[in-house]
């Protein structure tokens, strides 16, 4: 029996932006500004520190914050450059664009520039009771479809569970002066795929192959 890379992946699926995990866990991904703390006064940072401990305090479930750190890609602004390139009439500014252009790619490439983004990943995790589906459900003769139809109802229930902590986590973010904007899903399939490929970034993403 083969095993590929994708049984060692837990995401079952990406939806309405939530991930579904394989174990029936629902996540959503929360991406946040930053906070420079070290430019602050005294008086700042101490009452940033006491509300960051009355935010963990009011949260009852666990979270997880993490940052990511990407070198900066330079393509989508070269592409701009190059539009813009196009529709120059003046020589000289187009001479002069080139110019700017070439700069721009060579000192990317000599010097790392790297960008760093930060998320909060929020789960909620259903509680197991065992469905129509059984034993039951074989011998009254359950169909798909509405095995299909109780999944979906059951899945929008959780949602509303998960929007929930969702909403705690981001109104306890903007007391800290701290901006934050749940992922869709598109956005979700990029950063998995970014997470799980590390060194394949140069490959376009088939959302609808990861995502329903």
């Amino acid at each position: 029996m083969s095993i590929s890379s994708q049984d060692f992946v837990p995401i079952k699926e990406v939806r309405d932006g939530v991930v579904v995990l394989k174990d029936g866990t629902l996540v959503s991904v929360i991406m946040t500004s930053s906070v420079n703390f070290a430019l602050k006064s005294r008086e700042e940072q101490e009452a940033i520190i006491f509300q960051f401990q009355n935010f963990l305090n009011a949260i009852n479930f666990s979270m997880q914050i993490f940052s990511q750190s990407r070198k900066l890609d330079i393509k989508p602004y070269i592409g701009l450059l190059t539009n813009v390139l196009k529709e120059q009439k003046n020589e000289l500014l187009k001479i002069q664009t080139r110019e700017y252009m070439e700069f721009i790619k060579s000192f990317t490439e000599t010097v790392n520039i790297m960008t760093k983004s930060f998320f909060i990943a929020v789960p909620y995790s259903p509680s197991i009771i065992q469905g129509q589906g059984g034993v039951l459900g074989k011998l009254f003769g359950n169909k798909k479809g509405s095995e299909q139809k109780r999944d979906n109802e059951n899945f929008e229930e959780n949602r509303v569970q998960l929007e929930q902590r969702v909403e705690v986590v981001v109104q306890g973010l903007t007391r800290l002066g701290v901006r934050s904007v749940p992922l869709g899903t598109e956005e979700l399939v990029e950063l998995y795929y970014k997470l799980f490929n590390p060194g394949d970034t140069e490959k376009p993403i088939n959302v609808t192959q990861v995502a329903r």
